[in-house]
């Protein structure tokens, strides 16, 4: 089954269709890049333009950059602040017209379930954190498989700064640091989240997870797993297209591709607001994804 998927980043916005039955891009990904400033309406257009590069029609995952609950963006770090408290969902469904409902959630909690579903976490148990690296530093959190939504732990502060403005790719590229000197702040901060939450396996994404063996080896002193994403910078766009497939049969993603278990009785919802409205709820939730009708 295919079904679309975009990842609005800070500095692209990329998209595909997915292929859901092998968890990877069913076409090459189009990209183009973040409009500055990153208003609603100059994202929208740009989300509307890499859909449209593939004729699509039908259903659309979409991530951000921020907290999203109930379809609005509650945060806005790396875009325009007039993100900050807008029915979003509305905004690109809008945008995109009929036939091309949207299902939005955080950045990093897609590439975290895609990661988990497809790649470096999958059958993993514990606690499982899976970092994305790029302008800022996304993170998804899942206790045995269970997301907990929105933990950006990218704004944890680090020596007096969010976490990200020492130890995010923007930033080595930035203040042009050599590998060893990023993977030092790198491993601090890993430290200072393992000292936190005592995970089991970190999983580091975002688009230098291609470039892993430059800086992961020169990571010591954690204790936890530290592996690449297997998806690589794939995994938000592979995750956004899981919460749309979820959100048209009426339940919310899991990692191991299952409807939530006190869901599975109930029939899928047939409206596309209804379908929508039960993937939001899911989101919402602070212990990851339960049935979406409680």
């Amino acid at each position: 089954m295919r079904v679309f998927g975009v990842d609005i980043g800070g500095s692209g916005i990329k998209g595909a269709p997915v292929d859901l039955a092998r968890g990877d891009l069913a076409e090459e990904r189009h990209k183009v890049l973040t409009p500055h400033p990153a208003t609603p309406e100059a994202v929208a257009d740009c989300v509307k333009e890499v859909v449209d590069h593939f004729g699509w029609t039908g259903p659309v995952g979409a991530t951000f950059p921020g907290v999203v609950t109930g379809g609005t963006t509650r945060t806005a770090a790396n875009v325009d602040q007039g993100w900050i408290g807008l029915d979003a969902d509305a905004l690109l469904t809008g945008r995109l017209g009929a036939g091309r409902p949207v299902t939005l959630l955080n950045d990093a909690d897609a590439a975290g379930l895609a990661e988990m579903r497809y790649g470096a976490g999958r059958d993993r148990s514990g606690t499982v954190i899976v970092l994305t690296l790029g302008t800022g530093i996304g993170s998804a959190v899942f206790i045995d498989g269970r997301l907990v939504p929105n933990t950006e732990l990218g704004h944890l502060e680090l020596h007096g700064h969010d976490a990200e403005k020492r130890a995010s790719t923007k930033v080595k590229e930035d203040e042009g640091l050599s590998w060893q000197h990023w993977a030092h702040r790198v491993q601090k901060y890993l430290a200072h989240v393992e000292m936190l939450f005592s995970p089991e396996l970190f999983v580091i994404g975002g688009g230098v997870s291609r470039k892993a063996e430059k800086f992961l080896p020169l990571i010591e002193g954690v204790r936890a797993e530290i592996v690449p994403a297997q998806l690589q910078n794939n995994a938000g766009i592979v995750g956004a297209a899981m919460a749309a497939h979820a959100a048209r049969a009426g339940e919310p993603p899991a990692a191991d591709g299952s409807r939530a278990a006190a869901g599975a009785g109930r029939q899928p919802a047939t409206a596309a607001g209804s379908a929508a409205r039960a993937v939001r709820s899911a989101v919402d939730s602070p212990v990851g994804w339960p049935d979406a009708g409680r």
